[in-house]
């Protein structure tokens, strides 16, 4: 996600904090607290909504697997709650950066809303966008939104998923190991299928996958650039630098593998997918595949469901599109939850 940035705005130590390996939790945390100040303050639209009168809660917590995640929320200060919306990320990324400002935005309106950094993410526990195993991800999505929604306070609120890119793949995931557990979910960009541009060629493919079995953490992947692929407007994809504690490099044999296995699983399991849907996606995306979200949408048992195609746009439609195109899918995902919230609440 773009090439390493010598960063004004920041001393000697903090470069050297940002410059160290990012293998490990530790390095990360560290990245992020030297740096947030700095990377919440860029002129980019999601950061426009102030925090201010917003209850917001970062936490670690250790899951039923002895790993320790990352959790946050963001909650209205005074406004009653209309329901709860549990994000889940996209690869490489975290919560902690653009997706801060989209879960302002939706507790501004009243949702209460929370996400994790899944193991090897972000400021989770584990070996940096490692996926030694994609349902294990699915587990720990389910375990830790399982708690949220047991809280007293947000038990008889309408609940729904939301996910962008790759946390598309773990909300339908969830959705088919849970599928009464949900009353809708958002689909921004969903990896259904990961584009024949970003995937390697079938021999190179079928080599990667013999030594993957041998080689599974090696970063060994051929890819394109993400952020030139994702990102329409040449500044909003510089700004993809200020994440600092994003995966930058070749992807992982064992990772490329699962998510390859995941997106096969799902293609052929569209039509079970029974929950009210909203998909959203990006006509000239290249990272993933916006045919595929028609077919989701086409196949999908759903009765409730909605397909919005935005002209032009590219992979990133909450961060890297014209601030006019943001602001309209944001309207959009808070039109249609409003409504079903209205729909779902007892």
């Amino acid at each position: 996600m773009g090439k390493p940035v010598r960063f004004e705005e920041v001393g000697p130590e903090v470069r050297k904090i940002l410059d160290a390996h990012m293998d490990e939790a530790p390095a990360r945390r560290r990245a992020r607290d030297a740096f947030k100040d700095v990377q919440l303050g860029i002129d980019h639209i999601l950061f426009k909504t102030p925090d201010e009168g917003l209850k917001i809660e970062e936490k670690y917590e250790v899951n039923s697997r002895g790993v320790e995640i990352f959790t946050k929320s963001w909650l209205p200060g005074t406004s009653q709650l209309k329901a709860v919306v549990c994000y889940c990320h996209g690869y490489g990324d975290t919560c902690t950066f653009f997706f801060e400002g989209i879960a302002r935005k939706l507790a501004s309106e009243g949702y209460g809303v929370f996400a994790m950094d899944y193991p090897g993410f972000g400021l989770s526990e584990g070996l940096h966008c490692y996926i030694p195993s994609f349902d294990r991800i699915v587990d720990d999505v389910i375990e830790h939104f399982s708690k949220v929604k047991a809280n007293p306070d947000y038990r008889t609120l309408p609940s729904f998923l939301f996910g962008q890119s790759m946390g598309g793949a773990v909300v339908l995931k969830v959705h088919l190991k849970q599928p009464n557990a949900w009353d809708g979910a958002v689909l921004v960009a969903p990896m259904c299928k990961i584009a024949d541009d970003i995937v390697p060629p079938w021999l190179v493919t079928q080599i990667l996958i013999g030594v993957a079995k041998f080689l599974p953490k090696q970063k060994l992947v051929p890819e394109k650039d993400l952020a030139e692929a994702a990102f329409r407007e040449p500044k909003k994809r510089e700004q993809t630098a200020y994440n600092v504690i994003a995966y930058r490099h070749k992807p992982r044999l064992g990772t490329a593998l699962e998510m390859l296995r995941t997106t096969q699983d799902i293609e052929r399991r569209l039509q079970e997918v029974s929950l009210p849907l909203l998909i959203l996606h990006g006509e000239a995306d290249r990272v993933t595949d916006p045919s595929v979200s028609k077919a989701l949408y086409e196949k999908a048992s759903s009765k409730d469901k909605k397909l919005i195609m935005y002209p032009d746009a590219y992979h990133a439609l909450l961060e890297g599109e014209p601030d006019e195109t943001i602001l309209r899918v944001l309207d959009d995902i808070i039109s249609w939850l409003d409504e079903h919230s209205l729909k779902s609440t007892p």
